[in-house]
C-alpha cells in the first residue's frame, strides 16, 4: 500500500469528513442509549427480569441495546484509523488508483463489535437466569460485583491486553501490516481492527454487568477510559494502573462480601 503525504487543507478535510460521520452515527448511538437508560428500569418487574421474559423480542431489543452501547463507545476511539483510511483512499482516489470506500472499513469495524453484542446479550440472559443481576441489570451482590471487576483488573495487566492496545494505538502500525485491497479487503482490514479492539476492551465492556448495563454514568466513564488508553501519551501505563485499581476493587468487594 502507499502512505503519501498529503497538503495540511486536505488532511483537514478528511479529518472534518470523518469526525462529522462518525460524530453523527456516535450521537445517533448516545440518544438511543441515553433513552433506554432512561426507559427500561420502568419495564422491569422487581425480580431481575423483565415482565415478560426472555422472548425473542426481547433477546432482539438487549442485542440492539448492546450494539448502540458499542457504537457509542467504541466509534470515538475509533477516529484515528478511520482518519488514516480515508486519507489513503482520498489520495488513491486523486491518482486514479483503485480504492475501497472508508465505510466498507468501518464497517468491518462495527461488524466485530456486533458479534461482541450477540455474545453480551446471550451473558446478560445467562447471568439474568442465574439470579445475579438485579433489576436494574447490574450485579445483585458485592461477589459477584467483585469478581467482575477482579477479572478486568486481571485481565488489564496481561500481554494480550497490551498487544491489542499497542495496534489500537498505532493507525500506521496496525494499517502497514493488515491492509488489503478490494471491497473485502477493506472490510476484513476493519474487522481485524475491530478484533483487536475488542480484545483491548471487552473485559472493561463487561464491568457494566457489576455497575449496571444502562448506568449512564458507568458508560461514559468506561468511554473517558478507552479514548485515554488509546490517545495518551502514557496509555499503556495507564491500563495497567486500571487493572491495579480494578484487582484491588474486586478483592476488596469480595472481602467485603463474604464478611
Amino acid at each position: 500500500m502507499d502512505f503519501v503525504s498529503a497538503p495540511e487543507d486536505a488532511l483537514r478535510r478528511d479529518r472534518a469528513v470523518v469526525f462529522a460521520s462518525l460524530g453523527l452515527v456516535a450521537a445517533a448511538a448516545w440518544a438511543y442509549t441515553l433513552v433506554l437508560a432512561w426507559t427500561m428500569p420502568g419495564m422491569a418487574d422487581g425480580t431481575g427480569g423483565y415482565s415478560h421474559g426472555w422472548t425473542a423480542g426481547h433477546a432482539a431489543a438487549t442485542f440492539v441495546m448492546w450494539t448502540a452501547m458499542m457504537a457509542a463507545m467504541m466509534l470515538p476511539a475509533s477516529a484515528p484509523m478511520i482518519v488514516m483510511v480515508a486519507t489513503i483512499n482520498r489520495s488513491r482516489r486523486a491518482r486514479g488508483a483503485p480504492y475501497a470506500p472508508t465505510a466498507v472499513f468501518a464497517a468491518g469495524y462495527l461488524a466485530v463489535w456486533s458479534g461482541f453484542s450477540a455474545l453480551a446479550t446471550l451473558a446478560q440472559w445467562a447471568l439474568e437466569k442465574a439470579g445475579v443481576l438485579d433489576a436494574a441489570i447490574a450485579g445483585a451482590s458485592p461477589v459477584f460485583a467483585g469478581v467482575v471487576l477482579l477479572g478486568a483488573g486481571l485481565y488489564q495487566m496481561t500481554p494480550l491486553k497490551a498487544r491489542c492496545l499497542t495496534q489500537c494505538r498505532s493507525p500506521l502500525g496496525f494499517l502497514t501490516m493488515n491492509w488489503r485491497e478490494g471491497l473485502t479487503g477493506a472490510f476484513g482490514s476493519g474487522a481485524r481492527h475491530g478484533a483487536f479492539c475488542v480484545g483491548c476492551c471487552w473485559a472493561l465492556m463487561m464491568l457494566l454487568f457489576a455497575a449496571g448495563t444502562m448506568n449512564v454514568f458507568a458508560i461514559a466513564a468506561l468511554t473517558a477510559l478507552v479514548l485515554a488508553e488509546r490517545l495518551l501519551p502514557q496509555g499503556e501505563r495507564l491500563a495497567r494502573a486500571v487493572g491495579i485499581a480494578l484487582t484491588l476493587a474486586g478483592l476488596g468487594a469480595i472481602a467485603y462480601g463474604f464478611g
